[in-house]
């Protein structure tokens, strides 16, 4: 039997603590269905094209983890393969710590949050810099977008899991927000108009 995808998290001793505190048996019937998706599939790429801010997550060859905030517009990360994402890597503080963690160790993890819908996903796998590809820059670069790009970052997808909405706060995206508000404050001059010609009494 071939190993379940989701053992890339849950390794023997996670299994042990959830046979201790009872989960074990929901994770072991998701494990015979050979456990997390590794394909991207069309809802993921769907929920891709509306995210744009991400946390990656890689670790130096000595084990410390970091964590680095990754955003850009709605559709930033691109599908480039079955199991290949990849985005544009902006010019920033030029600490380079992702950058010199994935020299040393390649695993690397993506966080994906979707607060207005109150969806999370996580992503394990591989990811490597290219440095030196224009034609990739430009086709991962979002058009009209104020960065300057350094680099790519392709991610090699291996598993990929959708957590469940508890305890997500939800929130709205200021831009949402104000689109909205405007359209309401519009509707709001068009009534006040008709009620201003209404009370005026025919001409």
């Amino acid at each position: 039997m071939s190993t379940p995808s989701s053992d890339i998290a849950f390794t023997p001793r996670i299994k042990a603590i959830q046979a201790e505190r009872g989960s074990r048996p929901n994770y072991a019937r998701m494990e015979e269905r050979g456990g997390f998706r590794t394909e991207l599939t069309e809802d993921l790429a769907q929920f891709l094209a509306g995210i744009d801010t991400a946390f990656l997550a890689t670790a130096n060859a000595a084990g410390q983890p970091y964590t680095q905030h990754r955003g850009g517009p709605k559709g930033f990360i691109k599908i480039l393969g079955p199991k290949t994402l990849g985005f544009a890597d902006y010019k920033g503080n030029r600490q380079y710590i992702t950058t010199g963690n994935l020299a040393e160790n390649d695993r690397a993890f993506l966080f994906l949050m979707d607060y207005a819908h109150r969806r999370r996903v996580k992503l394990w796998g591989r990811a490597r810099v290219v440095a030196d590809d224009d034609a990739l820059v430009a086709r991962l670069m979002p058009e009209d977008y104020e960065a300057r790009p350094e680099q790519v970052i392709l991610f090699e997808v291996e598993a990929w899991d959708i957590n469940c909405p508890q305890h997500i706060p939800q929130k709205i995206d200021g831009a949402d927000v104000a689109r909205v508000l405007a359209e309401l404050q519009e509707r709001i001059a068009v009534l006040e108009a008709e009620n201003a010609r209404l009370r005026a009494g025919p001409v």
